[in-house]
C-alpha cells in the first residue's frame, strides 16, 4: 500500500521532467524561428537565450531526477549522495542565469530602444540622402538644359543692353573713381567729337566745362548715390561747349566704397534752340499785338495831317517856300504811313489771298525785279531751282515781299565789298513734306551777338535813313502766318556769308497725294 503512491510519484516526476524538456525545446525552436525571421529584433534574441537556459535547466533537472531514481532503485544511495550536490549546483547555476537574464532584461530593452532610435534616425538620414541623391540625379540629368536656358536668358538680356548701348542717341558712359571713361557708346564719341580709340585717355575732367559742376556731380553721387536731370555744360574736342542733361548712378563695391558710376547725358542744344525760338515767337506775338494797336492809333491823325497838307499845298505854288515845306510834310507823312502799313503787315492784321503757288515762280519774279540793281554793284546771281517742286499754299504778293526783303538785305551786305555772289536755291524735303527756299550771300555775315535780334521790330544795322528795322520782322510775321519757318545760318559752312532758309509746308492736296 505504501509502495504504490511512491511509484506514482516517481512516474509523475519522471513524466514532468520529460514534459519540461519537450516544452522548453518547443519554446526554444519557436524563439529561434522568430529570431530567424527578424534577426534585428532584440526581444527575440532575449527570448532565445531565455529558452536555451530553460531547456538546459530542464535537461539538467530531468537527468538529475532520473539518475536519482535509478540509483535509489538499484540500492546504491551512496553514489547519489555524491552526485546530488553536483546536480543541485548545476541547477542552481542555471536558475541563477535565468534570474540574471530576467533582472537585466529592462536594461537590454533600454539599449535596444536606444539602438532602434539610432537606427531609425540613420534610416531617416538614409532616406533623406536617397531623396537628395534622386534630386541630384534629376538635376544632373537636366543640368545641361537648365544651363542652356539660363545662357539663352543671359544672352538675350546682354543683347538688349548692347542694343540699347549701341543704338541710343544719347551719350551712355561708364567711369571709374578716378573719372576715367572706361566705356562709352558711339553717340557719346560723336557728341564730344572724339574717336573710339581715344576712350582710355578721356577723363570727365576734360568733358566737364566747369570744375565746380564736376565737384557738385561727385558730391551728389557720394551723398545720395545718384544724380537725376542735372543741367550742366560739356566741352567738345574742339573746345566748344554745349548744354547737356546728365543722370548718373554710383557703382559701389562690397564695402560700400564708390568705385565708379554709370551715366546718360542728353544734348540739350536743340532743346535750347527751340526754347529760344519759342520765347522769340512769344515776344514777336506780343510786339505784333502792340504794333497793331499803335498803327491803328497813329493812322487816323496821320491821315488827317496828310490830307490837310495836300489841301494847303493847292493854295501855294510849287516853287514857293510854303509849297516846298508842304511837299516835305506830305512826303514825310507818306513815309510814316508806309511804316504804319509795315507794322500792320508785321502784326498780320491785313487780309491775304491764299492759293496754290510755285515758289520757283515767286523767286523768278523777285530775281527779275532785283537783278539789275545787283548787277550794277557787280553781284552775280546764281539760280539752283529744283524741278517739279510741289506747290505751296500762300499769298503771292506777300511772299514776293519776303524774298525781296531777303535779297535787299543780301545786297546791302555785299555792296560795300564791291562784288559778291547771291545764290537762290530751292529743294523739297520729303521727310517733312516741306519746300525750302534759300537766299545765300557772300557778305560779311551776321555777328553772333546780334544774330538773335535780327527779327526784332525796329532793330537794324543800316545807317539812319537807310532802313526802318521792320523788313525782317515783317518777313518773319508773313512766314509764320503761312505756317512756315525762317532760319538763319551765318557764317555758311565755316566761311563768311549768310543764308536764310525759308521752309513752307506743301499744299494739303499735294500732301495727301504724296502720302498715298
Amino acid at each position: 500500500m505504501n509502495a504504490l503512491p511512491l511509484s506514482l510519484s516517481i512516474v509523475t516526476d519522471m513524466a514532468g521532467s520529460l514534459l519540461i524538456i519537450v516544452f522548453s525545446f518547443l519554446a526554444l525552436r519557436y524563439a529561434w524561428l522568430l529570431l530567424r525571421k527578424q534577426p534585428e529584433n532584440f526581444l527575440w534574441g532575449f527570448l532565445l537565450y531565455f529558452c536555451m537556459t530553460l531547456a538546459s535547466f530542464a535537461i539538467s533537472r530531468a537527468i538529475g531526477h532520473l539518475v536519482k531514481h535509478i540509483l535509489l532503485f538499484s540500492g546504491k544511495p551512496e553514489i547519489w549522495q555524491i552526485l546530488s550536490p553536483i546536480s543541485g549546483g548545476i541547477n542552481t547555476l542555471l536558475m541563477t542565469s535565468l534570474g540574471a537574464v530576467t533582472i537585466y532584461y529592462h536594461k537590454g530593452i533600454e539599449g535596444y530602444l536606444a539602438i532602434n532610435k539610432k537606427a531609425r534616425s540613420l534610416k531617416d538620414a538614409n532616406d533623406q540622402l536617397g531623396i537628395a541623391a534622386a534630386q541630384l540625379q534629376e538635376m544632373n540629368l537636366h543640368l545641361e538644359e537648365k544651363v542652356a536656358d539660363r545662357t539663352m536668358e543671359l544672352s538675350a538680356s546682354e543683347k538688349k543692353f548692347r542694343n540699347f548701348f549701341n543704338n541710343s542717341k544719347d551719350m551712355v558712359f561708364f567711369s571709374n573713381s578716378a573719372n576715367h571713361l572706361l566705356t562709352m557708346n558711339n553717340a557719346g564719341f560723336k557728341m564730344l567729337g572724339y574717336h573710339d580709340d581715344e576712350s582710355p585717355s578721356l577723363n570727365l575732367v576734360d568733358v566737364f566745362n566747369n570744375e565746380d559742376e564736376l565737384e557738385t556731380y561727385h558730391n551728389a553721387l557720394k551723398s545720395q548715390g545718384f544724380i537725376e536731370d542735372m543741367e550742366i555744360e560739356f566741352t567738345k574736342a574742339d573746345g566748344t561747349s554745349f548744354p547737356v542733361l546728365l543722370s548718373a548712378t554710383a557703382v559701389s563695391d562690397e564695402k560700400n566704397q564708390l568705385v565708379g558710376c554709370e551715366g546718360i547725358a542728353k544734348d540739350l542744344t536743340r532743346v535750347k534752340t527751340m526754347m529760344e525760338q519759342l520765347v522769340a515767337s512769344e515776344k514777336m506775338a506780343s510786339v505784333g499785338q502792340m504794333a497793331a494797336g499803335v498803327a491803328h492809333e497813329i493812322n487816323t491823325p496821320l491821315g488827317i495831317i496828310l490830307g490837310y497838307a495836300q489841301l494847303m499845298r493847292d493854295d501855294f505854288t510849287q516853287e514857293s517856300e510854303e509849297g516846298q515845306n508842304l511837299s516835305i510834310i506830305e512826303r514825310q507823312a507818306k513815309a510814316c504811313r508806309k511804316i504804319v502799313a509795315d507794322l500792320l503787315k508785321f502784326s498780320r492784321q491785313s487780309e491775304s489771298a491764299r492759293k496754290d503757288l510755285s515758289i520757283n515762280e515767286v523767286l523768278t519774279d523777285v530775281i527779275a525785279v532785283t537783278q539789275h540793281s545787283l548787277n550794277m554793284d557787280h553781284i552775280n546771281v546764281h539760280e539752283d531751282l529744283a524741278d517739279d517742286l510741289p506747290p505751296v499754299i500762300g499769298d503771292t504778293e506777300r511772299l514776293r515781299q519776303v524774298f525781296i526783303n531777303l535779297v535787299n538785305n543780301a545786297h546791302h551786305a555785299m555792296e560795300q565789298q564791291g562784288s559778291g555772289e547771291l545764290t537762290i536755291i530751292t529743294r523739297y524735303l520729303p521727310d517733312t513734306h516741306q519746300v525750302v527756299a534759300t537766299v545765300q550771300d557772300t557778305g560779311h555775315g551776321i555777328p553772333e551777338k546780334i544774330r538773335k535780334r535780327i527779327f526784332d521790330p525796329f532793330f537794324t544795322t543800316k545807317p539812319v535813313g537807310k532802313g526802318t528795322g521792320l523788313g525782317l520782322s515783317v518777313s518773319y510775321g508773313i512766314i509764320q502766318d503761312h505756317g512756315g519757318q525762317i532760319e538763319v545760318e551765318s557764317p555758311v559752312a565755316g566761311d563768311k556769308g549768310t543764308a536764310f532758309h525759308v521752309k513752307f509746308p506743301i499744299s494739303l492736296v499735294e500732301a495727301a497725294s504724296v502720302r498715298e
